[in-house]
């Protein structure tokens, strides 16, 4: 009997974190009302707790960890939390604030709340907030946290923008509406080194049946599905720690700063895009092509750049349909239709913005995505700039060892002309820009298995996605359009895009691939060059 395929990550009993409220239960969790703060602002912090006390210690996160706030013996609370806090919020009253001292460096926080029960045992769980740079004393770069995937993939509470509505655990039914203020899924703040990541790195036998390491890890291990899809211990903190061991000083900003305030970009060199980078308001995008047509750089170490979303409540809810016309505002402003960028009657193709575009790529290393592909990038043009000092040839392939073409992957619409790799604009890639390396990928995984084995990224997904875009009529270049490439992607307008193309570059510095050290050194050094401290 041939089977639907479903998902690796939809487990029966393997339920989203959410309070029991049962005071024979320990638990903890937080949140706070906002992302971002300035130096002298004060962090509001919401607290659950089933305890009598607790602790908080605040942290300011890298390569070297150090305590800034620290608080014991707080009085505990339990408090009400709505079905749906995944959409609405949790609705906890403030617990306590943080003070932000006016000496705390731009950085990422994690906010760490604490409990003991009677045998001993230790419960923690942590939330985030960001401290951007004093004015006047900006680096030359910052790095901006991918906090719109991560509110889409955070299913604390019971659903986020893939799955979890409904009673029947092998049909994904999404919300819509995905709540800022609520606590942050297990492990996508912090998890042990060694984590399994969405990849797979060994070179399956022939007959192999696909797993999904990541979710396995998760399951046995407590941790939250969607642990390695998004935002700081699996992206951005391997990349901070590899920078400023390297001698690099970044600030820190979200997304939600560029969406709400996009004169905090000002004055710098660069921005700095690590890892899982798909959802993206048009305001966020609107700050970042300014940007660069002001001159400023942009560096992006990352990928899968597709979704349009937009904000409602002030930034504390994110909305995103996914089908097009499915959004309320679709048929009067049928450019802010929360679906993919690259929908026609959005207007405004990703490419144009990032270079690529997470259609032209998808996925590679991932399941029964290019299972047996090389995991490293092929030099097609290895006298760019970006390749100096590599001794890279045309044709060599560079890190496959460390799989750092894995999980979700940009690319675009190309040819090729006498051995090179040229894009052929269909999708509205820019005009000038250059390939300089590609792999393999595909838009999802092919059901060998009649559905008997669980996939993370069907194939008839991202079919089914391109069909509804163009209304069942897609393009040529689209149609039929099962197989794709991951790209390193440069072009320039005022000032020069640097797109890694795919999810797990950061996955070269944490196994010191010295090539894809190297380029990374040599992009910060020319998009940032003041970002590299005097010593």
């Amino acid at each position: 009997m041939t089977l639907p395929p479903r998902y690796a990550w939809s487990i029966p009993g393997w339920e989203p974190e959410r309070p029991r409220n049962d005071p024979a239960v320990g638990e903890i969790w937080c949140y706070t009302d906002r992302f971002g703060y300035d130096p002298g602002d004060e962090v509001a912090v919401h607290v659950h707790t089933t305890a009598d006390v607790y602790d908080v210690e605040v942290v300011r996160d890298g390569a070297a960890p150090r305590t800034y706030f620290r608080r014991t013996g707080l009085p505990g609370a339990a408090h009400p939390t709505p079905d749906d806090a995944y959409a609405t919020g949790c609705g906890w009253p403030v617990a306590f604030t943080v003070p932000v001292g006016a000496d705390w460096p731009s950085g990422f926080y994690l906010v760490i709340v604490g409990i003991d029960d009677e045998h001993g045992r230790r419960h923690e769980r942590e939330h985030f907030f960001v401290v951007r740079a004093k004015a006047g004393e900006r680096a030359a770069a910052a790095l901006v946290l991918t906090t719109s995937t991560m509110l889409a993939y955070n299913d604390w509470g019971g659903a986020n923008a893939y799955r979890g509505l409904g009673d029947d655990p092998y049909v994904d039914v999404p919300t819509p509406r995905q709540s800022a203020l609520r606590p942050i899924a297990r492990g996508m703040l912090r998890k042990p080194e060694g984590a399994a990541r969405n990849r797979h790195t060994d070179v399956p036998p022939i007959g192999w049946e696909p797993r999904h390491p990541a979710y396995e890890w998760a399951y046995a291990n407590g941790y939250s599905r969607h642990h390695a899809d998004a935002l700081w211990a699996t992206y951005e903190r391997p990349f901070a720690g590899w920078a400023e061991r390297n001698g690099y000083r970044l600030d820190y900003l979200t997304q939600h700063d560029l969406h709400y305030r996009p004169e905090l970009l000002d004055g710098y060199e660069s921005l700095v895009i690590v890892g899982h980078d798909e959802y993206w308001t048009a305001e966020m995008r609107d700050a970042a092509d300014a940007f660069v047509d002001g001159g400023g750089n942009l560096a992006r170490f990352g990928a899968n750049y597709i979704w349009q979303v937009r904000f409602e409540d002030g930034g504390a809810t994110q909305i995103c349909h996914k089908a097009p016309g499915a959004d309320p505002v679709a048929a009067a402003a049928p450019s802010r239709d929360t679906t993919a960028w690259d929908a026609p009657g959005i207007g405004r193709p990703g490419a144009a913005t990032m270079g690529l575009t997470g259609l032209g790529g998808a996925y590679a290393r991932y399941g029964s995505t290019t299972p047996r592909s090389s995991g490293g990038y092929t030099v097609y043009r290895p006298d760019h700039w970006a390749f100096e000092g590599t001794d890279l040839y045309y044709g060599d392939v560079f890190g496959g060892d460390a799989c750092i073409v894995s999980f979700e992957v940009d690319g675009v619409d190309y040819t090729f002309r006498k051995g090179l790799p040229y894009p052929t604009h269909e999708d509205g890639a820019p005009a000038n820009l250059e390939i300089l390396a590609m792999a393999p990928a595909v838009v999802g995984e092919i059901d060998r298995w009649g559905g008997r084995v669980p996939l993370g990224a069907p194939e008839g997904e991202a079919i089914g996605l391109i069909g509804a875009l163009y209304d069942g009529d897609p393009p040529e270049f689209r149609r039929d359009a099962r197989y794709g490439a991951a790209m390193i992607g440069v072009f320039e307008r005022g000032g020069t895009v640097f797109n890694a193309g795919t999810c797990e570059w950061v996955s070269g510095l944490i196994a010191r691939d010295p090539f894809t050290e190297r380029i990374t050194h040599n992009v910060l050094r020319r998009l940032a060059p003041g970002s590299r401290d005097a010593r």
